[in-house]
């Protein structure tokens, strides 16, 4: 009888390259200036990703695109988002009967909590550079700022898989 064994270190490969974003746009107004700049159509995808905490659980705004010609996929994912609960005060007071709504902020990577949006390219080979991808998303006016993510640091990786 064979025995087979598998090695945790293959799973554990990543394949794709992330960029952060700094913007005060919203998303749908950054798609379009992202697909006006690079030869992508991004669209919004009705699959969010979905973050559940304690308090709650929360849907991140998702864009998609999937480059036929060379097999890449193509990612405007939010960073930001607020969980809202809803608390009925116990104690009995003048303000006994109202109830309170508490937001949460919540991020897709916490470690992250300065970036508005990420770009995460998927099955990209060598022939794609992202440091060229990084250049242009700079010269777009309304983005403060773009840069390549080292997703070695990235604690919260299983957020990212959707």
């Amino acid at each position: 009888m064979a025995i087979h064994k598998l090695d945790l270190g293959e799973f554990d490969e990543i394949d794709y390259y992330l960029i952060a974003i700094h913007t005060s746009l919203e998303d749908f107004r950054l798609a379009y200036f992202i697909n006006q700049k690079l030869p992508i159509n991004l669209s919004k995808s009705k699959d969010e990703v979905q973050i559940n905490i304690k308090e709650g659980e929360t849907n991140f705004s998702r864009f998609y695109y999937y480059d036929l010609e060379n097999a890449i996929s193509w990612n405007l994912i939010q960073n930001k988002n607020a969980v809202s609960q809803h608390k009925k005060d116990t104690l009995q007071n003048l303000f006994s009967n109202i109830t309170m709504e508490i937001s949460t902020k919540v991020f897709l990577l916490p470690e992250f909590k300065k970036a508005d949006f990420f770009l995460k390219i998927e099955n990209t080979d060598d022939a794609l550079d992202v440091s060229k991808i990084k250049t242009i998303l700079n010269t777009i006016d309304t983005i403060s700022t773009a840069y390549i993510v080292d997703t070695n640091q990235i604690k919260s990786k299983n957020n990212l898989i959707f």
